[in-house]
């Protein structure tokens, strides 16, 4: 809220929060669109510049404000959206930022998936053929859950049988992975590429890497990937993005626009911006085909703990976590959590407590917190004795978060032991590898 003096001002200039301004101050003159403020007092306007960015324009006695543009009517409700059309791209919104606008009268953010504001807003997609749009729901990804996931697999479902010709899902960074790797499990045989893709800043601001990210998930949503894959920006420039696989995918930065990394793995493709050329990277792929019957399997337990080791963790923690139908642990290096192999006086050991939940029927799954490299439970004494105690995971890469959504999978099919180690250690989304790379692609 402004201070009553600033607020006398802007009346008497007949300006409202967003519209558009031009304020002289001083020997500075600034345009932009006049913003709320969320503390009164300041002698400032906050006006939203056209590169992006808001500025704080100090309001003295000499100022002069005019209107340059005032503000179109208010959106209250999100718009209609629309239905999916055969052969045409279908952009399914799933919360997050980078498909959103700000209403500035109220400050709310809004989902802005019809096709007329996906091609008003980022008009790169105007020569990439038919669209079509719908919002599934508007929530931070913090707050998915499995029960999300079962509808998004649905939609696809939906999508895909109309005839879509490629699907991009927009979702809120923080948990995409999650997300990419339980849609790799539940969409078998897809017969188009499935491409999520989010926004590391938002897009009102003009460090926003929506236009970027939105224009190559569409690239290769029309592309020969007939996979779940993930679509974000390979550096800080905005040149390229990368198609990580579902499985393979990680957020490994809280704020850097490539903040996504493929692990132990490659990313599929490189795709470039300004072309819209989809490069390839390998031949290890699921091709788009007209034949291909998608099948959706969405059986889910989502009574799966995922708890990181670390020195001095009571073995009462795991001890709480036997009311859960199955457990993944992230182990330190090689896959290890303590055992007390040398029987010190000051260690504890998680042994007995794995060894409870093993032999009551609840399977606990071993994953490298490292992220990077594979378990390995035959070099030191305290991977043999967790191999011994029927520990699940040995020579496998996969990241805690794949480990985790395939457990819940895997758990939705069966409650077997012997049928749970053997689905955990198929490779049935390209979760696993034979080998790694020696190197792994570190930020540059």
């Amino acid at each position: 809220m402004y201070s009553t003096r600033i607020l006398a001002l802007l009346r008497k200039a007949g300006a409202e929060i967003g519209d558009s301004l031009r304020i002289a101050s001083g020997s500075e003159t600034y345009e932009g669109i006049l913003m709320p403020r969320a503390e009164g007092g300041a002698d400032s306007a906050v006006l939203k510049l056209k590169s992006g960015y808001n500025v704080g324009v100090p309001i003295g006695a000499d100022v002069k404000i005019e209107v340059v543009k005032k503000a179109g009517k208010k959106q209250t409700t999100p718009a209609t959206p629309s239905h999916a059309k055969k052969g045409a791209l279908s952009v399914l919104g799933c919360g997050g930022t980078i498909a959103s606008k700000v209403e500035y009268v109220t400050g709310a953010v809004f989902p802005s998936l019809t096709e007329e504001e996906l091609l008003s807003s980022v008009p790169e997609l105007k020569g990439m053929g038919d669209m079509s749009t719908r919002v599934l729901f508007n929530l931070l990804s913090e707050d998915m859950s499995p029960e999300h996931w079962k509808i998004i697999a649905r939609e696809v479902e939906k999508d895909a049988k109309e005839g879509a010709g490629g699907i991009v899902l927009t979702h809120g960074t923080d948990t995409m992975h999650y997300t990419s790797a339980a849609l790799s499990f539940m969409l078998r045989n897809l017969p188009v590429p499935v491409v999520l893709v989010g926004s590391q800043r938002s897009s009102d601001r003009g460090s926003s890497d929506n236009v970027v990210n939105l224009v190559c998930a569409a690239s290769a949503a029309k592309g020969d990937v007939a996979e779940v894959s993930v679509c974000m920006h390979a550096n800080t420039s905005d040149e390229i993005c990368w198609l990580h696989r579902g499985t393979r995918v990680r957020k490994m930065h809280t704020s850097r626009r490539d903040a996504f990394r493929s692990i132990n793995s490659q990313p599929l493709a490189k795709i470039h911006y300004k072309t819209k050329k989809v490069e390839m990277l390998t031949d290890n792929y699921n091709r788009r085909s007209s034949g291909a019957h998608l099948e959706v399997d969405d059986k889910l337990n989502p009574n799966v703990a995922l708890v990181h080791t670390y020195p001095g963790i009571k073995p009462g923690v795991l001890s709480a976590l036997a009311k859960h139908d199955g457990i993944v642990i992230a182990g330190t290096g090689l896959g290890h959590v303590p055992t007390n192999a040398m029987n010190d006086k000051h260690a504890q050991s998680l042994l007995p407590e794995i060894k409870n939940l093993v032999e009551s029927g609840i399977p606990v799954v071993i994953a490298p917190q490292t992220i990077y490299g594979r378990v390995n439970l035959n070099v030191y004494t305290a991977g043999r004795l967790l191999k011994e105690a029927g520990v699940i995971g040995d020579g496998a890469d996969w990241l805690p978060e794949v480990a985790l959504v395939k457990l819940m999978w895997v758990l939705g099919h069966t409650k077997k032991m012997e049928k749970v180690r053997e689905m955990m250690m198929e490779n049935m989304a390209g979760e696993l590898s034979a080998r790694s790379p020696t190197e792994p692609d570190y930020f540059e």
